[in-house]
């Protein structure tokens, strides 16, 4: 009943500068993530309403030479039926989808995928996800499967295949000392159907006011 997130929201995606021109010029041209340690699966990925973040990852990738003109793409997005990691319902879900891959990895005699430290992370936030982008991929195609099954047998479906994943997530280091808040937590989103996004733009610098 509450599954459907209706309301839009805008998220910030960290790119190249190439990168965010294509899409402003060539909307319908949008090129997934599939990497094996995506934290929600595969999908476009924004930053929920965090222009800062969005810049910072984006300025992190061209020092590391994997971009070489930082920028950022705004969109404005509906996450539609949204497999929220914020909502206690999804996490209960996503545990026994885990159960059920784990026993799976058990039969096959196969060990399961581990999240694991980035190089140089010094504060060890597991940032290559290998282990939850498996278990959320898992998730969606057993939906996936079930809701074809259901459409060849009885020509409709009940299951709903989720449009998007969001989650919560905390990293880095103490805002300051001896706080419980991180200095790099944020809400992550990742659109896979592609009709969440209803538009991208070219974010505005802020100007003084009155």
């Amino acid at each position: 009943m509450y599954d459907i997130r209706p309301n839009s929201i805008i998220g910030f995606h960290g790119c190249d500068l190439s990168v965010r021109d294509h899409l402003i010029n060539n909307p319908n041209n949008i090129e997934i993530s599939r990497e094996p340690h995506d934290w929600l699966g595969h999908g476009m990925y924004f930053w929920e309403n965090n222009y800062t973040r969005a810049m910072e990852w984006a300025e992190q990738k061209a020092t590391g030479g994997k971009i070489k003109n930082p920028a950022v793409l705004g969109a404005i997005l509906q996450l539609g039926h949204c497999c929220d990691f914020l909502d206690s319902k999804y996490l209960r879900l996503i545990k026994q989808y885990h159960e059920m891959m784990k026993e799976g990895y058990e039969i096959a005699g196969k060990n399961l995928p581990q999240n694991i430290d980035a190089t140089g992370d010094r504060h060890h936030d597991k940032l290559l996800r290998i282990l939850d982008c498996a278990v959320i991929e898992y998730m969606h195609n057993r939906t996936i499967k079930l809701y074809n099954k259901e459409i060849a047998d009885n020509d409709f479906s009940t299951t709903k295949i989720f449009d998007s994943t969001r989650g919560v997530f905390t990293e880095g280091g103490p805002a300051f000392a001896g706080a419980g808040i991180l200095e790099k937590s944020h809400i992550q989103v990742c659109i896979r159907n592609m009709n969440c996004i209803k538009g991208f733009f070219i974010p505005r610098d802020e100007i003084s006011f009155p």
